[in-house]
């Protein structure tokens, strides 16, 4: 009886010894993959110093929306220091884009169904290119950032309009489009 209590015993301990080995080596593994990933500023070409950003094209029926969201994207980069933006002649890189899409929809109704809150939803379509290498470093062909809010006070909140939600959507646009481009997704 013994006996085979002793055999019963033998394969768990095998499962667990391999157990204790095989977590480590999966950790280790997961681990050294973190790398390819990288999310850390610098990750962009070390020969890409400076940048153009040419007028976005407008496909939407939102005049100037093309112009706000081009010097969104140019003050972020301004702002953020990393890439100098200068003359399309004069780049490393371009970054071109195209609005494809603007929604200002209803996103919520008082009781008495009334609206009472919008949603600014808007699309871009972004491609970085690498002039030197004359190669494509990230596209995105359907960007959409969205941004609600209030016609009428709500606690915690001053009504705001249509042009505040568009504003904040663009800030997101502009906050994305820097994101990728440093860190070369």
């Amino acid at each position: 009886m013994a006996q085979t209590t002793r055999e019963s015993s033998k394969p768990g301990r095998n499962r667990a010894s391999r157990a204790a080995w095989l977590f480590p080596a999966l950790l280790a593994l997961n681990l050294s993959s973190c790398g390819i990933y990288s999310t850390s500023p610098g990750s962009l070409p070390g020969h890409i110093k400076t940048l153009a950003v040419p007028a976005f094209e407008n496909k939407t029926t939102q005049v100037g929306l093309d112009e706000e969201i081009t010097q969104a994207v140019i003050s972020r980069f301004v702002d953020d220091n990393h890439l100098k933006i200068v003359a399309e002649s004069d780049a490393n890189a371009v970054l071109t884009g195209s609005v494809i899409n603007y929604q200002n929809t209803v996103f919520g109704f008082t009781g008495r169904e009334q609206a009472q809150e919008y949603r600014v939803q808007i699309a871009v379509s972004v491609r970085l290119m690498d002039k030197v290498k004359n190669r494509e470093l990230w596209r995105d062909d359907n960007m959409v950032k969205t941004q609600n809010y209030y016609v009428v006070s709500v606690p915690g909140q001053q009504p705001q309009d249509e042009v505040s939600g568009r504003q904040e959507a663009i800030r997101k646009i502009a906050d994305e489009i820097l994101s990728r481009t440093i860190e070369n997704w």
